[in-house]
């Protein structure tokens, strides 16, 4: 079981960018499908982004693609959440999520929150003016 720790969060005007990092402990990093997931308040959990254990494969919400960018680096054992062109609506917690299923690309399975067996305990961006 690897555990799952969120950075890079805070406070930024809109249109500005933001690198959220999620450093995964074990050796086993480069076997999990990862993925980015938010929660408002008041609001649902929702999926942001999703990475296949190779990095080969990307999946975005409509709602962030083209600004979001994820990646992993497995030497640092990170996934990482590129943000730009921030938007109020994008204040959330935000969450790194960890499975040990494989996924094919594009599936919709990225999408579902209880897909992933392993959570980080958030980080907190807030976009206001």
């Amino acid at each position: 079981q690897v555990q799952l720790v969120e950075s890079g969060g805070g406070w930024v005007q809109p249109g500005g960018s933001l690198k959220l990092s999620c450093v995964v402990s074990g050796r086993t990093f480069n076997t999990y499908t990862m993925g980015w997931f938010r929660q408002a308040p008041g609001e649902e959990r929702e999926f942001v982004a999703g990475i296949s254990w190779s990095g080969f494969d990307t999946v975005y919400a409509d709602s962030v693609k083209g600004r979001f960018t994820i990646s992993r680096e497995h030497t640092k054992n990170s996934l990482y959440l590129d943000m730009s062109s921030l938007k109020p609506e994008d204040t959330a917690v935000y969450y790194c999520a960890a499975t040990k299923q494989t996924y094919y690309s594009g599936s919709k399975e990225y999408f579902s929150a209880s897909n992933y067996e392993t959570w980080g305990q958030g980080t907190q961006v807030t976009v206001s003016s």
